[in-house]
């Protein structure tokens, strides 16, 4: 073994091993967070009932006026129960996906709808801009919605299975004249 960490002759260096693994760390915490949101939520009975301060209703009449896109916020108001449990499972679902890496690039993509919609309305008066968190969230999941689940993944499992199988699904087309 080298000083560097790998085998000498190994074909894989250290740069190009942690560039593999980048995106792990990004998935670890958007995923435990995005859990942990959800399940929040879904065991505060508050968040959904009612309109005391920690009530999905109370949130969005005190950001109606603010928020980017208030009739975003005006028609979340016509039912706030059911907004509060379609993001709850939204966040438990995209959580989930991402942490396991299953559909990876759709769970991201649903990650940044989330924080994309709550930065236009619940973050969206925060000054200065940097101070909002979801405007983050929502440039975090980018790199996910672009490079997916890479490694540690159920998306490289059903990839490497897929792999395996197209060659002997191939194999009969090669006897086939072209044109």
């Amino acid at each position: 073994m080298s000083g560097t960490g790998v085998m000498p002759g190994a074909r894989v260096g250290v740069r190009e091993s942690a560039a593999r693994y980048a995106l792990l760390p990004l998935r670890i915490f958007l995923g435990v967070t995005f859990v942990y949101a959800g399940l929040d939520k879904l065991t505060t009975s508050s968040f959904f009932h009612g309109n005391g301060p920690d009530s999905i209703t109370a949130s969005l009449h005190a950001v109606q006026s603010s928020a980017a896109i208030p009739a975003m916020v005006t028609l979340a108001l016509k039912d706030p129960s059911a907004v509060g449990y379609a993001i709850a499972f939204g966040e438990l679902a995209v959580g989930l996906g991402t942490l396991v890496g299953l559909l990876t690039r759709i769970a991201a993509f649903g990650g940044a709808l989330i924080s994309l919609s709550l930065w236009l309305t619940v973050s969206w008066a925060t000054h200065p801009y940097y101070y909002g968190n979801d405007l983050a969230y929502l440039m975090a999941w980018l790199p996910l919605v672009i490079g997916g689940a890479p490694q540690l993944s159920i998306d490289r499992l059903i990839s490497r299975r897929r792999g395996r199988r197209r060659p002997a699904q191939h194999a009969s087309y090669g006897a086939l004249p072209i044109g």
